[in-house]
C-alpha cells in the first residue's frame, strides 16, 4: 500500500493532480492496441463453426447469392454491435448520410464509426504526448490540463462527422451544377430513340468526366434497372440518394409520366427548359450577392488608405502647430 501511494505522490509531482488518471488512460489506450489485433487474428471457435454448419439459416450460400449479398468485411462482423448502432431507425438515417456522401459501400456505417474511434484515441494519446513530454516544463491547472488532453480526443472523434457533413454539401452542389446538363443530353437521348434505360446509361457514361458524382447516381439507377427492380422504387431511391429537391421533382416527373401514359421526351423538354432557367437564376442571385459581399472587403482596404491621405497631413500640420505654441 504505501509503495502504492509513493507511485501516486510521484506522479502527481510530475504529471500535476490528473497524473494518474493520465496513466490509467494511456495503460488502457494501450491494452486496447493489443487486444484489438488478437481479437481480429484468432481462429474461430469450433463450437460456433459446428452451429453454423447445422443450422439452414447460416449454411454456405451459392456462390451467385454471395456475389449479390458480398461487400461486407468479415473481420468488422465481429465487432457489429459496437460499430453499428442498434436503433435500427438511427441505423438508417446514418447509411442515407453516408449515401449521400458517395460511400455506397454496405460497411459505410462500420468504417465511419471506426474511424471515429480511432481518431478519438489518437487524439487523446497527442494530448497526453503534449502534456507530458512537449510541455512538461510548464504548470497546467486542472482545467487548461482537461482541455489539452480531452481537447484534441474530442477534435479526433468529430472530425469524421464534419467531413460527411461538408462531403454532403459539395455533393449536392456538383448534382445541382450538373443536372441541367444531364437532362438535355437525356432528351436528346430519347428522342433519337433511345429507352429511357438506354439513354440513362448513355448519360452516366458522357457525364463520368465532367460530374462524376451525378454519373454514380446515374450508374446506380442502370445497374438497379439491370437486376429487375421495379423503376418507380429505383427512381425514388435515386431522389432520396442525391438530397436534391430538382432530382427528386424529376423522379416525380418520370413516375407520373410513366403512370399516365404522356410522352417522356415532352416531360423532359418541358422539365429540361424549367432547369436550364433556375441554373440562370441562381447565376443571377450568386452576381447580385457579390456586392454585398464585396463591400466589407472593399471598406477595409480602401478607407483606411484615404483618411491616412486625406486627414493625414492635416493632422501632422495641428500636432506641428501644438509643439511650436507649447515651445
Amino acid at each position: 500500500m504505501e509503495f502504492l501511494t509513493q507511485i501516486n505522490d510521484l506522479l502527481t509531482e510530475h504529471l500535476g493532480e490528473f497524473g494518474p488518471l493520465i496513466v490509467v488512460g494511456i495503460l488502457g489506450l494501450f491494452m486496447i492496441l493489443l487486444t484489438v489485433p488478437m481479437m481480429l487474428s484468432q481462429p474461430e471457435d469450433p463450437l460456433k463453426k459446428l452451429k453454423r454448419d447445422i443450422d439452414p439459416k447460416t449454411q454456405k450460400k451459392p456462390k451467385k447469392e454471395q456475389l449479390r449479398q458480398g461487400g461486407r468485411n468479415e473481420q468488422l462482423d465481429r465487432f457489429a454491435t459496437f460499430l453499428e448502432p442498434q436503433d435500427a431507425e438511427e441505423l438508417s438515417a446514418m447509411q442515407l448520410k453516408l449515401r449521400q456522401a458517395g460511400y455506397q459501400s454496405k460497411d459505410a456505417v462500420r468504417f465511419f464509426h471506426f474511424a471515429q474511434f480511432a481518431l478519438g484515441i489518437f487524439g487523446l494519446i497527442c494530448g497526453v504526448v503534449y502534456v507530458t513530454i512537449i510541455a512538461a516544463d510548464q504548470d497546467f491547472d486542472s482545467q487548461a490540463m482537461l482541455i489539452r488532453v480531452l481537447g484534441p480526443g474530442g477534435v479526433g472523434y468529430f472530425l469524421p462527422r464534419y467531413w460527411i457533413t461538408r462531403r454532403v454539401e459539395t455533393r449536392k452542389e456538383n448534382i445541382t451544377a450538373g443536372f441541367p446538363d444531364s437532362l438535355d443530353m437525356m432528351l436528346v437521348c430519347v428522342e433519337a430513340g433511345q429507352s429511357l434505360d438506354q439513354s440513362i446509361v448513355r448519360v452516366a457514361k458522357e457525364l463520368r468526366a465532367s460530374y462524376p458524382d451525378l454519373a454514380d447516381e446515374f450508374e446506380v439507377v442502370a445497374y438497379e434497372m439491370k437486376a429487375g427492380k421495379d423503376k418507380d422504387k429505383v427512381l425514388r431511391d435515386m431522389g432520396i440518394r442525391c438530397g436534391v429537391s430538382d432530382v427528386a421533382s424529376f423522379v416525380t416527373v418520370l413516375i407520373q409520366s410513366a403512370t399516365f401514359g404522356t410522352s417522356i421526351a415532352e416531360a423532359l423538354r418541358v422539365y429540361a427548359g424549367e432547369m436550364r432557367d433556375k441554373r440562370v437564376m441562381r447565376a443571377e442571385e450568386a452576381a447580385n450577392k457579390l456586392p454585398t459581399k464585396m463591400t466589407l472587403a472593399t471598406m477595409m482596404l480602401t478607407v483606411p488608405p484615404l483618411l491616412i491621405i486625406l486627414v493625414g497631413p492635416s493632422a501632422k500640420g495641428i500636432m506641428d502647430l501644438g509643439n511650436m505654441s507649447s515651445n
